[in-house]
C-alpha cells in the first residue's frame, strides 16, 4: 500500500501573525523564516509584486530544505503590501516614516494586497510532465481573491499555485496626538502601512471591505482553496 503524502506545511515566515493563522488549521507545521532581498526591480501592478515576493520566500525556504529530512511538505510564502492613492507602502524605515504613512491614511480609503504562494515538494508526489507545466487559467475566488498554478521550472520537482487578494480598509480621522501615540507603542514599525488590523491599530480602522484575514497578512479562505487543490485539508480524518 502506497504511503499517504505529508501533510506538513512550512511557513516561510517569522510573523507570529501569520504562524497564528497557520496553527489554527490544526495540522502540523514547521517554520523555517526566509531572509529574501525584498526590492522588485521595474513597473508592477501590486498584484505582481506581492505574487513575487511571496514566491521569493517559498522558494529561499525551499533551497535551505534541499536534501534534508524536512524537505517535505508544503511551503507557504506570503507578503502583503498597503497602497494608497498609487504608493506602495511598505514597512516603515523609522518613526518619522511610520508617521507620514499614518498620517496620509488617516480620513482615508486605501488598498490592501496579499500574495500567496504554496509549493508542493511532497516525496511521493507524481512527478509532473514538462507538458503539463504551462501557467493554468487562474481560480477566482469571488471578487478578494484568484491563485493558479505556474510553470514548473526545469526539473518540475514541485508543484507550485501563486495567488494574491485583494482588499480595502477605510481609516477614520485620527489626530496628531493619536498618531503619535500609537507609534510609541512600537506596534507600527515591523508592518507594511505602519499599522496591524489586528491589536490597538484595529481601533481606527472603520470599514474593511475584503479579507480580514488578507489585511492581517495570511489570506486563510485562499490558502485553503489551495491546499485543496493540492489534496491537503484540515477537515480529513
Amino acid at each position: 500500500m502506497k504511503p499517504a503524502l505529508s501533510q506538513t506545511l512550512i511557513l516561510a515566515s517569522s510573523s507570529p501573525r501569520r504562524q497564528e493563522l497557520v496553527r489554527s488549521l490544526g495540522l502540523p507545521y514547521i517554520i523555517r523564516a526566509s531572509d529574501v532581498d525584498e526590492t522588485v526591480e521595474g513597473a508592477r501592478s501590486p498584484q505582481e509584486f506581492v505574487e513575487i515576493l511571496a514566491l521569493r520566500k517559498a522558494e529561499a525556504v525551499r533551497g535551505m530544505l534541499s536534501g534534508t529530512d524536512e524537505a517535505d511538505g508544503v511551503i507557504i510564502g506570503s507578503d502583503t503590501i498597503v497602497v494608497h492613492r498609487g504608493e506602495v507602502l511598505g514597512k516603515p524605515a523609522d518613526e518619522a516614516d511610520a508617521y507620514r504613512m499614518l498620517e496620509a491614511l488617516q480620513g482615508a480609503a486605501h488598498e490592501v494586497y496579499t500574495g500567496l504562494a504554496c509549493v508542493d515538494i511532497r516525496r511521493g508526489r507524481p512527478t509532473i510532465q514538462a507538458s503539463e507545466g504551462a501557467t493554468q487559467a487562474a481560480v477566482r475566488l469571488g471578487d478578494v481573491g484568484q491563485f493558479r498554478s505556474v510553470a514548473a521550472e526545469a526539473d518540475a520537482a514541485a508543484v507550485t499555485l501563486l495567488g494574491y487578494t485583494a482588499s480595502k480598509v477605510t481609516f477614520r480621522p485620527m489626530s496628531d496626538q493619536e498618531i503619535r501615540a500609537y507609534i510609541a507603542t512600537g506596534q507600527p514599525m515591523d508592518k507594511a502601512g505602519a499599522y496591524g488590523v489586528q491589536g490597538i491599530g484595529s481601533l481606527f480602522i472603520e470599514k474593511i471591505e475584503g479579507d480580514f484575514y488578507s489585511v492581517m497578512g495570511l489570506p486563510m479562505n485562499l490558502l485553503y482553496a489551495m491546499l485543496r487543490q493540492l489534496g491537503i485539508s484540515p477537515f480529513q480524518a
